[in-house]
């Protein structure tokens, strides 16, 4: 898809049963489409997709979270599981070409693929040539959840490989309520679903683009606010959403959905009931 000078692609990860715990679990697309009595799929857990975001405009490479990055390390029981690396491939880019990488926040299925464990146990950068960008307050509250032992429902932290890189200096901290990270891309502070949650704002040629983090998962979220259980501080959430969504309607926007199973994007319109919809791009 193509926003001004910017092409962005989604790099899919592929379906996953989220339980309750916070525990993750690959599944079959066919899963989705016949619910058994005893599945637990909807009930004691939900359905999501994973798809961070590619952003290139020939110059620059950015990177939009980085997944789970299953397959990459050492031993990994996940070899025949898409990841962000194999995704990148097809598109003929090398982890080595990514020069920024944009965390909307630190829970492990946005963040666990920035680092994998060698072939000698060590951790190391995925991206090795790539600034990793989050909030400072996000890294402070990660640290005192993971320190503390509390985690909120849902995927929480596991900061164990971030460690490194904050020792190799490759986490750059930013404070600003809007950061300029290069000409056409801002990172907005949301809050929220954690206090330094950030989503993406893309925009050139007249053409504007929003990537929602888990602001907004899915398209679903839209409407209806589903997230009171795993959001931090669910009133700043549905404030920056309800300003957000607004502005993404009358400029006319493309929203990018990080969880979606099916509806991975497009722009928004009203029903009848003056509901938000979905249009397809």
């Amino acid at each position: 898809m193509q926003i001004g000078r910017f092409k962005i692609e989604q790099l899919s990860e592929g379906f996953f049963e989220l339980h309750k715990n916070g525990d993750l679990q690959k599944i079959h697309p066919e899963r989705l489409k016949n619910f058994r009595e005893e599945d637990p799929l909807g009930k004691q857990s939900t359905a999501i997709g994973i798809d961070p975001l590619l952003i290139t405009d020939g110059q620059v490479n950015i990177l939009l979270d980085t997944g789970l990055g299953w397959g990459l390390d050492r031993n990994s029981h996940y070899k025949d599981t898409s990841n962000v690396v194999t995704n990148l491939s097809i598109f003929g880019l090398k982890p080595s070409d990514i020069h920024f990488v944009v965390l909307t926040h630190l829970h492990y299925d946005h963040a666990a693929g920035a680092t994998y464990v060698d072939s000698g146990f060590q951790t190391t950068a995925t991206f090795p040539n790539a600034q990793y960008i989050l909030r400072k307050n996000e890294w402070t509250y990660a640290l005192e959840k993971s320190q503390s032992g509390t985690q909120s429902p849902g995927a929480g932290y596991r900061l164990d490989e971030m460690y490194k890189l904050a020792a190799e200096n490759r986490l750059h901290f930013i404070e600003k309520e809007r950061y300029h990270l290069v000409p056409g891309i801002d990172l907005l502070l949301s809050g929220g679903h954690t206090p330094g949650h950030q989503v993406v704002r893309i925009s050139n040629k007249n053409k504007t683009a929003f990537y929602l983090g888990d602001l907004i998962p899915t398209e679903y979220h839209l409407n209806h606010y589903a997230m009171k259980q795993m959001d931090e501080d669910p009133l700043q959430a549905k404030k920056f959403k309800t300003l957000l969504l607004k502005e993404a309607f009358n400029s006319g926007a493309i929203l990018f959905f990080y969880h979606s199973l099916y509806r991975k994007s497009g722009k928004l319109a009203r029903d009848e009931r003056k509901k938000y919809v979905l249009l397809e791009e």
